[in-house]
């Protein structure tokens, strides 16, 4: 069965809460998914939704629709009108290098690279569109 939910905060951090619990609540209610997976989910998001925050609306807020697609596994594609960005064309950062020695930023969108089973970016209609999409079974 597929269940397909939207919501559309303000890009704030006082709305962070307000999309956790969404994703958390569609999560727990529409799937049967391990509580690793679960995690993965929720880091994810906090880090998407973060960027978003931060990055994409300069000074202003603008808002940013969270739509959840669940089926066979879970897709979050999160939309927002703010400055063009594609966060997959970053360079990974370099773990090798001691702390010190790294460059600021980019840890986030590889940790999520890496526990989701798809990440994909596009810039339609104006909008940024971030798509994640995790597996209930891995």
């Amino acid at each position: 069965m597929r269940t397909i939910k939207e919501l559309t905060v303000e890009a704030k951090l006082e709305n962070m809460r307000i999309v956790m619990d969404f994703v958390n609540e569609q999560v727990t209610n529409h799937t049967n998914c391990s509580t690793k997976i679960h995690n993965q989910i929720s880091i994810a998001t906090d880090e998407i939704f973060s960027n978003i925050i931060k990055y994409s609306y300069n000074s202003e807020i603008g808002t940013v629709l969270v739509r959840i697609i669940i089926e066979d596994d879970i897709t979050i594609e999160f939309e927002d009108n703010g400055v063009q960005f594609n966060p997959l064309t970053q360079d990974n950062p370099v773990l090798s290098l001691p702390l010190e020695e790294r460059d600021t930023g980019g840890l986030g969108v590889f940790i999520v690279k890496n526990i989701m089973d798809l990440v994909e970016y596009k810039y339609v209609d104006n909008k940024n569109h971030l798509t994640v999409k995790k597996g209930f079974d891995n």
